[in-house]
C-alpha cells in the first residue's frame, strides 16, 4: 500500500519536473518569473489540498512553526536553484538536488532514528549514486559552489523537516493540513514580494499559467503522499526509492518533449530500476 503511495509520488514529481521545464521555456527563470511561478503554483497547491481535505484546515502552533521553516527552506531552495543554474548545467544541478534529497533523510533516519541499514538499502544507495553520476555532463563552467551546495542541503532538508515534524512529540495537525500551511505561507511570502516587482511584470500567456498550475498541483500532491508514507516507512527506505523512481520517470518523460535520452541516461535508468527493485525485495 505505502509503496504504491511512493510510486504515485515519484510519478507526480516527474510530471512536476516536466511542467517546470515547460514553464521556464515560455516564461524564463528570472526573479519576476520565479515569484509569479511561486504564486501560481502554490495557489494551485492550496486549492488541490483543500479539496483533498474537504476544505478543512487544522491548526496547532507547532504545525504553523514547522510549516514556516519548511516554507523558508523551499524559498531558499528556489533561490539556490536559480543561482546555481547560471554556473552549472541542468544535469549537474540535478545530481546535487537528487543526492541531497536522498542522502540527508537517509542519514538522519539511520543516525538519529536508529533505522536499520539493510543490504537492500546499501546496494540501492550505491546504484542510485552511480546512476546520478552517469547523468553528469561536464561543460567546463566553474564557480557558484555555494549555490549548488545550497541546492544539495535545501532539497535534503525538505525530507529531514518532514521526518522531524512527524516524529516530534508535540500536538500537530494532519498531513493534509501541514501541506496546506506550507503552501499558504510560501504563497503569502511570494505575494509580499510582488509589489516590489510589479513594474517589471509582463503579461503571462495561458501556457505559462497552465504549466505553473500543473507543477504546483502535482508537486503538492506528491509531497503529501510522501508525508503519508513517511508516517509508516523509514526515511532510509522512502527517499532512495523515490529518488530512483524519479530518475526513471524524468528520463522517460524526456521523450514527451523530444529530448531523446542518451545511452548513459538509459543506463542510469536501468541502474535506478535495479536499485529500487532490490530495496523493495531485500
Amino acid at each position: 500500500m505505502y509503496y504504491l503511495l511512493l510510486t504515485l509520488s515519484f510519478l507526480l514529481f516527474g510530471v512536476g519536473f516536466l511542467c517546470n521545464d515547460r514553464y521556464t521555456k515560455v516564461a524564463g527563470s528570472d526573479t519576476v518569473s520565479t515569484v509569479v511561478f511561486l504564486i501560481l503554483s502554490n495557489l494551485a497547491g492550496v486549492l488541490v489540498m483543500l479539496v483533498i481535505n474537504r476544505f478543512h484546515v487544522e491548526f496547532t502552533l507547532f504545525t504553523l512553526l514547522s510549516a514556516a521553516v519548511a516554507s523558508l527552506n523551499f524559498i531558499l531552495y528556489t533561490f539556490f536553484t536559480l543561482k546555481s543554474l547560471t554556473h552549472i548545467n541542468l544535469s549537474l544541478y540535478s545530481v546535487f538536488a537528487m543526492l541531497g534529497g536522498m542522502m540527508l533523510p537517509f542519514l538522519v533516519g539511520l543516525i538519529f532514528y536508529h533505522e536499520t541499514l539493510t543490504l537492500g538499502k546499501g546496494v540501492c544507495v550505491i546504484l542510485i549514486i552511480a546512476a546520478l553520476a552517469l547523468t553528469v555532463k561536464r561543460d567546463g563552467q566553474r564557480g557558484g559552489t555555494v549555490y549548488y551546495i545550497g541546492v544539495f542541503v535545501c532539497n535534503g532538508m525538505s525530507g529531514v523537516l518532514t521526518k522531524l515534524f512527524l516524529e516530534a512529540p508535540y500536538k500537530k495537525t494532519s498531513a493534509e493540513s501541514y501541506s496546506i500551511w506550507i503552501a499558504l505561507i510560501t504563497l503569502a511570502a511570494a505575494l509580499c514580494a510582488l509589489p516590489f516587482l510589479r513594474k517589471k511584470l509582463q503579461k503571462l500567456g495561458a501556457k505559462a499559467v497552465l504549466w505553473s498550475v500543473g507543477c504546483g498541483g502535482a508537486g503538492r500532491i506528491g509531497n503529501y503522499l510522501l508525508v503519508l508514507a513517511l508516517a509508516v516507512l523509514p526515511a532510509s527506505v522512502q527517499y532512495p526509492f523515490v529518488t530512483g523512481g524519479t530518475i526513471i520517470v524524468s528520463t522517460l518523460l524526456g521523450y514527451a518533449v523530444g529530448q531523446r535520452p542518451s545511452r548513459r541516461e538509459l543506463l542510469a535508468v536501468a541502474l535506478s530500476f535495479v536499485g529500487v527493485l532490490l530495496l523493495s525485495l531485500i
